[in-house]
């Protein structure tokens, strides 16, 4: 308790860290965002003792600034109060308390769920100081399963089971906003659900990071490691950010090898499978491979369609038709939060406007947002760039040859066929020589697959894709 008592922050370093951070977000986000969104925020005086309290006017701007300025606001104010552990954002006229985020756990999406109450009440038998921070809406329940994400989803509830774990690490990886952290969390949950005295950390990358250079920094090293090394769970999110940062990585190492050894459960995440992580020291690598690699496809149309409705079911007060859902799945497929936040955004802008809502107002109020995601990448321009990379003739890619040389190529380009544009299987199809869809088919989950296990190709199609979006 002294401890925490010699840490505390006092009101005035609140509000003095409070004027500096605003000045800094002034200058950073711009005039009109700031005005709209982060003028309103507030600070709230009867934070704990290493916790910043802020609250904002209403639930729609409470969870716009959870999902874009969680990091920030905590970054910003452990640089100025290195004792503070974490920032909550909530609503003023809200009873119920809110969800504190911090780094490690940056929250999607908005509105506590109530699901999260049997988890709540299994909570205060654990000190305050050890329980982590995760959000009461990921559970496994309700997480929407799919063929895109059911082997990562059994592996996740596998290795949340009470007793022996049958395999740890669990490497789950996919791109941004697939469901990592929503699987993460629900292993925490489950976990300590079964285990209400456990001790549970959960925490991104760069946090770890963050957490191990300021104890070498003050000197206090074995803190930091005795802390890591001794959960009996241990979730690490995003272990991509460590790329190229040696002595995180040396230190990550070590942590890793003792909670192995001591069979413990331990869950890391990244958006590429573990060979594919450029910049991370192969024995990590070997690591993480040990146990059980798992990736989150990105979903078709029918699982996005399919969370929609999931997301709805938490609106009850929304009227939303099916055609909206069906404009929005057809039309959003980067991530399954950019999905949900169009979802929110359309229903938020119509409780504001008292409009009702329908295919103009969705489009009007979405209009950037479908432009973005209606990315006008040609079939053309996919065989072309292809060719180019592999040094082939765009003829080559529509050609009968079937040559390694060209066949990988054209392979890919299908696939970027059939991510980038919205073209049928069967138009695909005829723009790569009058193939059946069948063979698109083919080359799209031959190519996801050789992306688990090639670094080079991965590589290369990130490359295209990046030139392709540009």
């Amino acid at each position: 308790m002294n401890d925490r008592q010699a840490v505390a922050v006092t009101e005035s370093e609140a509000h003095r860290a409070w004027t500096r951070v605003r000045s800094n977000l002034r200058e950073s986000a711009g005039a009109r965002l700031f005005e709209q969104w982060l003028k309103p925020m507030e600070l709230i005086e009867d934070g704990d003792a290493e916790s910043i309290r802020l609250g904002l006017p209403s639930a729609f701007m409470t969870n716009w600034v959870r999902n874009h300025y969680a990091d920030r606001l905590l970054l910003e104010f452990r640089a100025l109060l290195p004792q503070v552990r974490g920032v909550s954002i909530e609503t003023r006229l809200a009873a119920p308390a809110a969800i504190k985020l911090v780094a490690e756990t940056p929250a999607p999406v908005p509105a506590p769920a109530p699901v999260a109450a049997p988890v709540a009440a299994a909570a205060p038998t654990r000190p305050a100081a050890e329980r982590p921070p995760l959000d009461p809406r990921f559970t496994f329940d309700r997480f929407v399963v799919d063929a895109a994400n059911r082997v990562a989803f059994n592996a996740a509830r596998m290795l949340a089971e009470p007793g022996v774990p049958r395999f740890s690490p669990l490497f789950l990886h996919s791109g941004t906003g697939q469901g990592k952290t929503h699987l993460m969390h629900a292993i925490g949950h489950a976990f300590l659900a079964a285990h209400p005295d456990a001790i549970v950390l959960c925490m991104s990358a760069e946090r770890f990071m963050f957490d191990f250079v300021a104890a070498m920094r003050a000197r206090d090293t074995h803190s930091f490691k005795q802390r890591l090394r001794g959960a009996d769970l241990l979730l690490i999110d995003d272990l991509q950010f460590i790329a190229g940062k040696d002595a995180t990585q040396e230190e990550f190492f070590h942590t890793v090898n003792e909670i192995m050894s001591a069979g413990k459960r331990l869950v890391i995440s990244a958006d590429r499978c573990p060979q594919a992580l450029d910049g991370v020291e192969a024995r990590i690598v070997s690591r993480m491979s040990v146990g059980l690699v798992a990736d989150i496809k990105a979903p078709d149309l029918t699982l996005r369609r399919t969370i929609l409705d999931r997301k709805l079911a938490d609106l009850p007060e929304a009227k939303v038709p099916n055609d909206v859902l069906d404009l929005l799945a057809a039309r959003i497929h980067a991530n399954i939060r950019e999905l949900e936040g169009a979802l929110n955004r359309v229903v938020a802008y119509a409780q504001l406007t008292g409009d009702s809502i329908d295919l103009d107002f969705a489009v009007a109020t979405l209009g950037e947002v479908l432009r973005g995601a209606q990315r006008r990448v040609t079939i053309d321009e996919i065989q072309k760039l292809v060719s180019q990379h592999f040094e082939l003739k765009p003829l080559d890619l529509v050609s009968a040859r079937r040559s390694r040389a060209v066949a990988r190529p054209r392979q890919i380009a299908m696939y970027l066929a059939k991510r980038l544009t919205t073209r049928s299987l069967p138009e695909i199809g005829r723009k790569f020589g009058g193939r059946d869809h069948s063979t698109v088919i083919h080359a799209v989950r031959k190519i996801e697959e050789l992306r688990d296990q090639d670094r080079d190709i991965d590589a290369a199609v990130r490359t295209l894709m990046r030139e392709l979006e540009a």
